[in-house]
């Protein structure tokens, strides 16, 4: 299990890493490299709008890796996802700007990140099963864990990475190449976290499901003709997960900072990415308390408690927020991201534990990319007007109502805490 919880963390946080720069250099600097006739604020909204691409192709990652995932296995399939992820992200640093190819660079750079968001719609369900299909029965809460972290260290280590670029070169530098600095040495990460892949073995579920022959023809027809309501309802009850992640981890990159017609608190590049930083602490340690008290408490149980906090504490984050209070600023990402961190660390098991074995990839996977699509791209595209109108009160007030919807969808779900998946332990080991 040490070795299977590794894997799944590697993998997770390389993957995610790698969409996760995307996010910090379209809030920095991908407006003025490859939409520089917009302007400063509708050059911000049309690299938001490329980062958004990638949710729609998520599902689109789902039904194909999830298909590979029930037919082929686990394993081989976590391998394709994070080569295909590793080259699209490597290509997006080689890019040249609008000003050397006109409009091809955006053309190629939305390209880029539609494969980007194929890759990461079969990570995160194969990770998942990863660890859900090997760990004891009454340690999957604990063990699910691990691709959870993923990314929240992932958003750690990119607001780090731009944070040394920062602080090492002029802004000039950063902006003509600096930012193609993490691109591109993000292929080391991705040679470690493959030959970390390829050391692990089949989950004992999926060989005994191939062994018996379970394996479907069509895993996404499946699914939804038995368990579309299960896939429906996983995705409601993520979508305030998704939503206040990206407004965290994206949005609120450019919110805090000082590029005008866009920044609203003031705060230096510097200490908006530290900001990052220590929101992604916070998150990484309530997904490993929720994560751990979800095999007593049970999943469900915790998933509501997160969705309803966020009810609250959607505007009152963007109320603590003050315009060049640092502090406030690294209190109001804390408050967002741990909120995200309660229903988002038993998730990697509570979806997993929904779908049968036979379509599981499929079924786990299209629910979480569901999710990306309510709660990833359609926040992005609507915070910056959302703010112009009302400030950040009205983005805090959306989030909210993301918390309402996610609560109302798990409370039509069934707890899986107890739920057999074969070819597990069938009890706890100490």
């Amino acid at each position: 299990m040490s070795r299977i919880a590794g894997a799944s963390f590697a993998g997770t946080t390389i993957e995610f890493y790698d969409f996760f720069i995307y996010g910090t250099a379209a809030a920095l600097v991908f407006g003025p490299v490859f939409f520089p006739t917009l302007g400063p604020a509708a050059g911000t909204v049309a690299a938001f709008a490329t980062f958004g691409v990638a949710f729609f192709f998520r599902p689109l990652g789902s039904i194909v890796f999830g298909h590979l995932g029930d037919r082929l296995g686990r394993k081989r399939t976590l391998i394709y996802t994070l080569l295909l992820m590793g080259i699209s992200t490597f290509a997006i640093g080689l890019i040249p700007t609008a000003e050397s190819i006109g409009p091809a660079a955006p053309l190629i750079l939305v390209v880029l990140r539609a494969l980007q968001g194929v890759a990461v719609g079969g990570e995160w369900a194969g990770a998942a099963l990863l660890t859900t299909e090997f760990a004891p029965a009454g340690q999957r809460g604990r063990y699910s864990m691990f691709p959870q972290l993923g990314p929240s260290i992932a958003f750690g280590l990119s607001s780090a990475t731009f944070l040394v670029t920062a602080l090492t070169m002029s802004p000039a530098s950063f902006a003509a190449w600096g930012w193609r600095l993490p691109f591109l040495l993000s292929i080391v990460l991705v040679g470690i976290g493959l030959y970390i892949r390829l050391k692990i073995t089949e989950t004992p579920v999926f060989a005994q499901a191939l062994a018996r022959r379970e394996p479907v023809k069509l895993p996404f027809k499946d699914v939804f003709r038995h368990q579309w309501r299960e896939v429906l309802l996983a995705g409601g009850t993520l979508t305030m997960v998704f939503g206040f992640f990206y407004i965290s981890t994206v949005y609120l990159t450019s919110y805090a900072g000082q590029a005008k017609g866009v920044g609203v608190l003031g705060l230096s590049r510097p200490t908006v990415l530290v900001g990052g930083i220590v929101g992604a602490a916070g998150f990484a340690l309530a997904c490993v308390v929720s994560a751990t008290l979800s095999d007593r408490l049970g999943r469900r149980r915790l998933v509501v408690a997160g969705n309803l906090a966020a009810v609250v504490v959607g505007p009152l984050a963007f109320l603590i927020m003050q315009p060049g209070n640092a502090a406030s600023f690294f209190l109001g990402i804390t408050l967002l991201l741990v909120v995200v961190g309660i229903p988002y660390g038993p998730a990697a098991a509570y979806l997993p534990e929904l779908f049968q074995t036979r379509y599981r990839y499929t079924g786990a996977g299209m629910g979480y990319n569901l999710a990306g699509i309510l709660g990833g791209a359609l926040p992005l595209a609507i915070a910056a007007p959302l703010t112009a109108a009302y400030g950040g009160i009205g983005v805090g007030a959306y989030l909210a109502l993301l918390g309402l919807l996610s609560t109302l969808c798990v409370l039509a779900l069934r707890e899986t805490r107890d739920v057999v998946i074969d070819a597990a332990p069938a009890a706890a080991t100490a």
